[in-house]
């Protein structure tokens, strides 16, 4: 009788779309929060040092700094950039020269020279290695995520991301603010949303969804209060002095350190 109940259990869960991976104990994050919050910055943007590292440290948060080390705060404003490592945030790997693929109405700003169709997957793979080593000059550390520049991960018609996925703790590529499982999650292949002009609220909404399911929720902006594709001072403050004050419900760190206790738990 007992077994034919479990069974029984089974079917309706099986038929109410769950899989038996998401009928077992919740995702295990750290001191009993209900879901993981990366807050990620990508290309070096001039406003990351003016306002988003600033608003972060007044409200005791780390963030995780996608340089791409051909832009131009690395040679004008670099010890700033040692100087956030030193304060906690994660600085991380986005290529070189941000190389995308061109030859698209919305590609218009690729330039010949740095276009990913005309580069090899090779000349990637070594550009990348090359990122890390100076990464490593600038924070004194070896682990490190990636992200692909625009998501495009083909370079003279091979995966470049193939070449050098084992330089680093996870990888961030595709699209998605809300992981939808932790257990199952290919920490090479994590989605990322790229929010652009959203209220504070529309963000903090996303939060509270990341927490319904257990999981994570991550954010790369571009530019804050200024710079390409941004949100407003007033939306990102709003956003980090809610994960402040609730920072036992939402563990707020470095995309590093979420995937490092990611795979932790993905090994138990």
């Amino acid at each position: 009788m007992m077994f034919t109940r479990i069974a029984y259990a089974g079917a309706i869960l099986a038929a109410l779309g769950f899989t038996s991976a998401q009928a077992e104990e919740p995702f295990r994050w750290p001191n009993g929060a209900r879901a993981a919050v990366s807050l990620a910055y990508d290309d070096a943007a001039p406003t990351q040092l003016d306002n988003a590292i600033p608003a972060l440290n007044r409200h005791g948060l780390h963030g995780t700094f996608y340089l791409s080390l051909g832009m131009p705060t690395l040679q004008t404003r670099i010890e700033e950039w040692r100087a956030a490592a030193k304060q906690g945030h994660e600085l991380a790997n986005h290529t070189l020269f941000h190389q995308c693929a061109g030859g698209t109405p919305d590609r218009t700003w690729v330039p010949s020279h740095r276009d990913l169709k005309s580069t090899t997957a090779e000349q990637m793979r070594d550009q990348v290695t090359l990122a890390n080593t100076m990464l490593h000059a600038l924070d004194g550390k070896r682990e490190r995520t990636f992200t692909v520049p625009c998501g495009d991960r083909i370079a003279g018609g091979q995966d470049y991301v193939d070449l050098v996925h084992d330089q680093f703790v996870a990888i961030k590529v595709g699209s998605g603010a809300i992981v939808p499982s932790m257990r199952t999650l290919d920490l090479h292949r994590v989605p990322v949303a790229t929010p652009t002009n959203v209220s504070g609220q529309e963000l903090i909404a996303q939060v509270k969804q990341a927490g319904e399911r257990g999981t994570m929720v991550n954010f790369t902006f571009h530019g804050v209060g200024g710079d390409h594709l941004s949100v407003s001072n007033e939306a990102h403050e709003e956003l980090v002095r809610f994960l402040a004050a609730n920072r036992k419900r939402y563990w707020t760190d470095t995309f590093l350190n979420i995937m490092k206790h990611v795979q932790r738990e993905q090994r138990r």
